[in-house]
């Protein structure tokens, strides 16, 4: 064949091969037998390739009017399931990142298969998701995710670059456990890509029930597995190697840290959360256990309880501090163990050496305690730390009062050891808090207060230890010499109880506590004296204390830079809701700073998050919104890239969109003279032309210095391509490098935005806009179109005939609705507007000009059509209308007057 065809490339070649196999293969009118023949021939072709190679061939073959209407099922059918093919997932994402329009590589790249994940934009990363997430029907979701699954998870190990790792945790974390079917627990996504790696943390975790709709012969096979894998617990055989465990950490860090979704990260975490505190605390066994097991569990750990920082889940891990493994009865006992390389695995617990009663070991209690008050201090908010110490307080000040009441009892001492056990963790704990974190602990002061009035209670105070009582006074201390506290804040009744307490106290003859309690009452005596310019001071309310609180907390979450997408995605939620509630705390003009600095340098999941936030900022405050959004945009110090300036493009278009009616006046006029100077012929920009000739002479200094070196001219050592294919990569290569400004120009796709976004607010509200700047941005697109012919400026071009469009379009609703816009198009301007189309529809040389051209030629003329008949308004019989203030309809009330009547039209 190729011998007939050597004209043809690869391509089209195998294009018009699978097309002639097909045609043999499904054509309903051939005799069985040859069809049978045929479709051995075509499987063995589609089987000979591989996806990349037939990914582009489907593709083409499968558009109308290309195979006949029997054939494109067949072929949409292997297309499909392209993803199921060994190198499927990865051709599929290659394919789409290289065509999908928002992917914009280089001519050097076009025509390559991308390595390393380049130019992967959101917008082909959806695309991309929904594909590979998306079973067919003819296959079962168990039997797809288990052919997908482990080429993501070669992508997911970084074995093909760090951007496809990405690429694979974003497929995995949206597409599969962003998807109630596929990611809830036991479903098939969650089985398939997030048992396994719980499992390899916790074996004892139960298999996830089988769906009763699965393929019997799946569940047989299930069972037998399940059978054979006999674990004998008779030594301590190793349960999850080494190198398993290392790399489900990594597997972990790679989904979590790398996309930004705290829903799948809780429900990720949460059934694993006490192995991750077990291996978080066996840093200090060696260098290498800290470094490849403790410090990838501490992570997981610290972005969990900052997503879900519930006291439960502090108590549960109290209730486990010293957890090395599981030893529960009816499941696997296993622990973890350090071998002598510093390595961690998980192995079986022999028989008859598990107790239900763990053995203490105090050293291990202290560090442990001291590990967990440092997590909690990283992970949780002063307000969670309040609470969570006031309840540990409150249970050891119960328990001593319960104790002291209790009488002799005759009971089991079934759990007695257990429950003792539990509260000699608390205590340790709660000493631990009071040493290192004591600043956190009166966040809530009404709260501590309160517990410790409880505690001093005059009538009970001789009953209570010194320990618990000094407790007590430590918290009061904190909270009288606490910036801004005032004695008279106090409601009366603790006031009093309070002085009572540390008077009785004083005179007790208690060496641990009288002091302090002395000191403390003459400190709460005069406490008003020591600031008595707070006196007046403002008091915020509640509402604004929580919302202060809030605020400072989305900050941490947003700006620190270790910290993980789920977390910063969160701190986003946040402040989201403070801008929805239009809360009094938001300072508007460091908050849009603060935004658009996230906007310059942000992940993509940032930056739609920060352009949908700027909206809704405009929609209460535009006028500083769209001011800060504009200086960025235009970029007069030349200091931003051109992708940034675009971000912020895109953010001002969604502003003007939510504005809609409301964007006029002032606004407008500032947005849309902004967006005509960076659209204009005339923009100049020193700084990015001399920055340009210093990139022309290093250019040429390195050309000269490789001609040298090769004694004439540098030959082309790129990958052999065909005579149209280099023709075609010429011409990309031409385009893209005259979108770049030259000579201090504007780039291109600048001004092309600068068109856009100018059509869409013409649209939204040409009256806002104003006639004069509609009038400057017509006469603009009619120069443009008229003298930039050249070949890399066409997008500039097709965003100026839309604006034309866009101003036709404003006009007909205008007329449609029946508002007077106090100007229009004359005769002479709709006829020089026309006449260039039709010539830019004859002559340009882009094809998607033509029919942009056509389409608004057509558009005039219905328009002009349109202006002929009267508008709706004027249609109205004359006669009696409203009354001014009256709600009469006075042709109904006067039937005699120009009654309507039912009327039949004949319609085609």
């Amino acid at each position: 064949m190729e011998t007939d065809t050597p004209e043809k490339d690869p391509k089209s070649q195998l294009a018009d091969g699978i097309l002639d196999a097909g045609k043999r293969a499904f054509d309903p009118s051939a005799d069985a037998a040859s069809k049978e023949a045929a479709q051995r021939e075509f499987q063995e072709l589609i089987d000979g390739n591989g996806a990349w190679n037939l990914l582009p061939v489907l593709n083409a073959l499968i558009k109308p009017n290309v195979a006949p209407p029997w054939l494109r099922p067949e072929l949409m059918k292997i297309l499909t399931l392209i993803p199921l093919r060994p190198d499927g997932v990865r051709g599929t994402m290659e394919f789409v990142f290289s065509v999908h329009p928002s992917s914009t590589l280089k001519a050097s790249e076009a025509a390559a298969p991308q390595k390393r994940g380049a130019n992967i934009t959101q917008e082909a990363m959806a695309v991309v998701t929904r594909i590979i997430t998306s079973p067919p029907t003819i296959v079962s979701p168990e039997d797809w995710f288990s052919a997908v699954a482990p080429q993501l998870i070669v992508l997911l190990d970084g074995k093909e670059g760090p951007e496809l790792t990405t690429a694979a945790a974003q497929i995995i974390m949206c597409g599969v456990l962003g998807r109630k079917q596929f990611g809830a627990p036991g479903s098939p996504g969650w089985n398939t890509f997030v048992e396994p790696l719980l499992r390899k943390l916790n074996p004892s975790r139960k298999s996830s029930i089988v769906d009763k709709k699965e393929d019997p012969n799946i569940v047989d096979l299930k069972i037998k597995k399940e059978d054979t894998d006999v674990v004998d617990l008779s030594g301590k055989a190793a349960l999850v190697t080494a190198d398993d465990l290392f790399v489900t950490f990594k597997r972990l860090s790679s989904l979590i840290n790398s996309t930004p979704y705290p829903a799948q990260t809780r429900r990720m975490l949460d059934p694993v959360l006490l192995q991750l505190w077990a291996v978080s605390c066996w840093g200090d066994t060696s260098a290498k256990t800290e470094e490849r097991y403790s410090k990838p569990a501490r992570s997981l750990l610290h972005t969990f309880l900052k997503l879900s920082a519930s006291i439960t889940k502090l108590h549960l891990i109290i209730e486990n501090l010293v957890y090395h493994g599981e030893t529960a009865e009816g499941s696997i006992k296993w622990q973890y163990q350090a071998t002598s390389d510093g390595d961690l695995q998980i192995i079986a617990t022999p028989l008859g050496q598990s107790s239900q009663v763990p053995e203490l070991n105090w050293g291990e209690i202290q560090k442990r305690s001291s590990a967990l008050v440092r997590l909690m201090t990283a992970s949780c908010t002063p307000e969670e730390i309040s609470s969570f110490f006031l309840e540990l307080l409150s249970r050891w000040f119960q328990s001593t009062t319960a104790a002291k009441k209790a009488d002799v009892l005759f009971k089991s001492e079934e759990g007695e050891g257990r429950d003792e056990i539990k509260k000699l963790l608390e205590i340790t704990v709660l000493q631990k808090m009071l040493e290192q974190a004591p600043d956190k602990l009166i966040s809530r002061v009404t709260q501590v207060l309160e517990l410790v009035c409880q505690i001093l209670d005059p009538a009970s105070l001789q009953d209570h230890p010194d320990d618990i009582i000094a407790v007590a006074l430590s918290l009061l201390n904190l909270v009288i010499t606490a910036p801004g506290f005032k004695k008279s804040s106090l409601k009366p009744e603790a006031s009093e109880t309070l002085e009572k307490a540390l008077d009785k106290l004083g005179v007790a003859g208690r060496p641990d506590v009288s002091p302090t309690a002395k000191n403390l009452a003459l400190l709460l005596q005069y406490r008003d004296a020591i600031d008595p310019d707070e006196e007046d001071a403002f008091v915020p309310s509640d509402k604004q204390i929580e919302e202060r609180k809030t605020y400072k907390l989305a900050l941490e979450y947003i700006t620190q830079a270790d910290n993980p997408p789920p977390v910063r995605s969160e701190g986003l939620n946040l402040l989201s809701g403070l801008v929805a509630s239009d809360s009094s705390i938001l300072d508007i003009q460091s908050t849009l700073v603060l935004l658009s600095s996230l906007l310059q340098d942000g992940e993509d999941f940032i930056n739609l998050r920060v352009i949908k936030l700027l909206t809704q900022l405009a929609n209460k405050h535009p006028k500083a919104a769209t001011q800060e959004i504009l200086e960025h945009y235009l970029d007069a110090k030349e200091m931003s890239t051109t992708d940034i300036r675009l971000r912020f493009g895109e953010a001002l278009l969604q502003v003007i969109e939510r504005l809609g009616e409301t964007f006029t006046g002032d606004v407008a006029k500032r947005v849309s003279e902004t967006l005509l100077s960076i659209a204009g012929r005339r923009g100049h920009r020193p700084k990015t032309e001399a920055k340009q000739a210093r990139e022309k002479r290093l250019q040429d200094m390195k050309k000269k210095q490789a001609e040298d070196a090769w004694g004439g001219d540098v030959p082309d050592l790129g990958d052999d391509m065909t005579e149209d294919e280099q023709a075609k990569n010429e011409i990309l290569t031409q385009i893209v490098e005259g979108w770049e400004s030259k000579r201090g120009s504007e780039d291109v796709r600048m001004r092309t935005s600068a068109l856009s976004i100018l059509s869409s607010a013409i649209e939204v509200n040409i009256t806002g806009v104003g006639s004069d700047l509609v009038s400057i941005a017509v006469d603009l697109c009619v120069s443009v179109l008229t003298l930039e012919r050249e070949m890399e400026k066409g997008i500039l071009r097709r965003a100026a005939i839309l604006l034309i469009l866009g101003f036709v379009r404003a006009l007909e609703d205008a007329k449609q609705t029946g508002r007077r816009l106090g100007f229009g198009l004359t005769d002479q301007s709709r006829e020089h507007i026309m006449r260039t189309l039709k010539y830019i529809a004859v002559t340009d040389n882009d094809g998607l000009v033509h029919q942009h051209a056509r389409d608004v030629i057509e558009s005039m003329e219905n328009w002009q059509l349109s202006t002929l008949l009267p508008a709706q308004s004027s249609v109205a019989e004359s006669g009696i209308g409203r009354l001014a203030g009256l709600a009469i309809d006075q042709d109904r009330s006067l039937p005699s007057v120009n009654t309507k009547r039912p009327r039949i039209e004949e319609i085609e």
